[in-house]
């Protein structure tokens, strides 16, 4: 809908928010430092990517989440340039190539589950350290009375 120079623009969460043309930088982005340097770069190796990443970054996207998304878009449009399922014309081993891949991602998410589980302890551990520590600190010490 445009009115008056403004723009209502619907997200994904249902929300609506207003835009208007001398705002248009101030109500969003994903302006990290990375993502700044990333754009500067790219700005000066040619200038439609800087473009491109300026717009991906006004999007609210991380500029290190773009070379895989336009490789998925590619992949997804032509099925070609790295494509790590090849069809081979069996579907008998299409099938048992993609369960393998399947159990690979298993693995690999269990991998993941299983670190940030043991980061999880190692946090504990050592908060439960400074705790005994500060503890024995504090029996120690004498006690100020006022």
């Amino acid at each position: 809908m445009t009115s008056t120079g403004r723009t209502t623009v619907e997200n994904s969460g249902g929300r609506t928010r207003g835009s208007s043309s001398a705002g248009f930088c101030s109500g969003g982005g994903n302006w990290s430092g990375i993502n700044i340097a990333i754009m500067v770069v790219s700005f000066v190796f040619f200038w439609p990517v800087g473009l491109l990443v300026l717009y991906w970054i006004l999007k609210g996207r991380d500029a290190r989440d773009l070379p895989a998304a336009i490789r998925e878009k590619v992949q997804g449009a032509t099925g070609l340039w790295g494509n790590k399922h090849s069809y081979s014309g069996n579907a008998v081993f299409n099938e048992f190539q993609q369960t393998q891949y399947d159990r690979i991602r298993e693995i690999k998410d269990e991998i993941k589950e299983r670190s940030n589980r043991f980061k999880d302890f190692r946090s504990d551990a050592k908060r439960r350290a400074d705790e005994e520590e500060f503890n024995r600190f504090m029996s120690s010490s004498p006690s100020s009375e006022s």
